[in-house]
Order: C-alpha cells, then structure tokens, then sequence
C-alpha cells in the first residue's frame, strides 16, 4: 500500500471514532437480569447514553458461563455499536469448554471498571457456621453438599473448596449469580460465593449468613468484620471486577474513542457514588491495562483450577 491510500485509511478510522455514536449502542450482559454485572451495566450504559446523547440498550443474554454473549460480541460488525460487559468468566471459560471464545484472539479489550471482593453465603439452614466447619460437612458427606455457580469466580471457588475438602461437592449451575441466589435463599442449595454488593443486602436481614469473604484480609470493605477465607485455607482469594470488550478487528481508534468516554464517565460524581454504594472498587485505565490483568488472571485461575482437576468439555 503506498503512502497516500495508508494516510487516508488512517484519516477514514479517525473521522469514524470522531463520529462515534451516530446510533445506538448495544450492550450485551452475559448473564440474567438482576444480578451484579447486570447492575453495574445498567449504570455504565445510562451514563453514557446521557453522555453522548445516544440511546445504550442493555441486552440479556444469559447461558454458558457467558459464553453466548462472548461469541455474539466476538463475530459482530466492528464498529463500536455492540460491546459485551464481562467478568472473570471470559477469562475461566476456556478451562471449562473446549468451545470457549478465545480471549486473546476472538475480543478486544476495552477498559477495566471495578474491582469487588467477595463472600461465600450459606442458606440460615445450613448447620455449618465457619469455613472450617464448611470443608469438615463436605469431607463427612461427599456429594451432598451442594454450591450454586455460574460461571468465572463463583464457579471457581466451588472447585477450590472441593479440592481443599478433599471430597466432592455437588456444583449446581444457574445462568448467572441473580438466579443462584434466589435458589439459595430458597433453600434448594447450601452455599455460593456472591459480590459483597449484593450479598450484603440479604445477609443483614437474615436471608442468607455470611461464612468468609475471599478479601485479602480482614477489614477491607463492607464485610471487613467477618473471617477471610484465606485464615482457613491460605492464599485463597477471589476478587472478581467488571470490563468491557469488543470485536477483535474493532479499529484501534475507535477502541480509544469508547475508551476515553468511559473513563471520562466513570470521573463523573454521581456514577463513583452509584459504584461506592454497590461496594466497587471504580479502576478504569488504558486498554493494555486491562489486556494485563486478562493475562494475569488467566494464568492465575487456570493454574488452581488444573490443579482441581477441571477439563475444558
């Protein structure tokens, strides 16, 4: 290609990011309604069809450990009107099914938002009350203990239980964290690990009780009171967060256009206090920052999760 034909491709893509959005944006939500990555989309959507004056249609759709979404993103026309919203799901998948989206190669990072701890609940008639007394129910009753999932880190902290148990425990999916719950307060499973945001809620009216929360250490957030899961089993942690990606072949400056708008909005007061008030950590960055913390915790879940045992089907 020679020179000119390169300028004005270059040109083309900027006046194109320029523009950007002329139309709708759909944002596709890989789990169902309700739950705390559907909360925090809505959020982010809304303040950036205020933004830009251009309406953001959240979009539900649930099934695969979010997979669905991840491929319906993945093959999308690249040009910024259809972002997906992920969790570590997008990153844990290729471990679980061999028909997972890729990534590093199928997706392309946007932004990080947020960062979240979270606790693992028991139904109020599960006997057990600390971790400890958690892992010996397991070990005494193999594969009657059972452990809501839904795909990314609640899936993945059942697996560490289990292994850490040394004994099976029955996982139980659901399409997402939002339906997990309600199954838990209803008594139809015993424990999930669950975002502290939404979590908290139904721990102090008595719904739900409170086991350990996989923060670092105690004193972090709004459970900083309770045992770390980390005191009983160490090293444990699990600290989910929430971003934004796009079809790989999204060009390079619409990618920073979308970008800029989100961390720009993520500055605005009224959207930090919505996030303070659910519990997140508002992180935002370049996307290479976010293409980092993929990689990171990529490498980091897939080594607990092959030393549990687990093979992508």
């Amino acid at each position: 290609m020679s020179r000119m034909p390169w300028l004005l491709l270059v040109l083309a893509l900027g006046a194109r990011a320029q523009d950007w959005p002329s139309k709708p944006v759909r944002w596709l939500v890989p789990f169902a309604p309700g739950g705390p990555a559907d909360v925090v989309a809505r959020i982010v959507a809304a303040g950036l069809a205020e933004r830009t004056g251009q309406p953001n249609v959240v979009e539900n759709q649930p099934g695969a450990g979010g997979n669905i979404a991840h491929a319906a993103a993945s093959k999308s026309a690249p040009d910024g009107y259809m972002v997906v919203f992920v969790v570590p799901s997008v990153i844990t998948n290729p471990f679980y099914m061999k028909a997972a989206v890729d990534p590093f190669r199928e997706l392309a990072p946007v932004l990080h938002l947020d960062n979240a701890s979270m606790v693992l609940i028991a139904h109020p008639g599960f006997a057990p009350v600390t971790l400890s007394d958690v892992l010996a129910e397991i070990k005494a009753h193999p594969g009657r203990v059972t452990c809501g999932a839904s795909g990314a880190l609640p899936s993945v902290g059942c697996e560490l239980l289990r292994a850490h148990a040394g004994a099976d425990l029955l996982m139980v999916m659901y399409k997402g964290n939002a339906p997990a719950l309600n199954a838990l307060m209803a008594g139809e499973i015993n424990l999930l690990f669950d975002v502290v945001n939404i979590a908290i809620g139904h721990i102090k009216s008595g719904r739900v009780r409170a086991i350990a929360s996989t923060a670092p250490k105690r004193g972090i957030g709004a459970l900083g009171d309770i045992p770390v899961m980390a005191e009983t089993i160490p090293g444990f942690e699990l600290v989910t967060w929430h971003g934004v990606m796009m079809s790989p072949a999204t060009p390079r400056p619409l990618i920073e256009r979308v970008n800029r708008e989100l961390n720009a909005l993520l500055q605005r007061a009224d959207v930090r206090e919505r996030f303070a008030n659910t519990g997140l950590h508002i992180t935002g960055g370049t996307p290479e920052e976010f293409a980092a913390i993929l990689r990171r915790d990529y490498d980091k879940y897939g080594a607990a999760l092959r030393s549990a045992g687990v093979k992508p089907e």
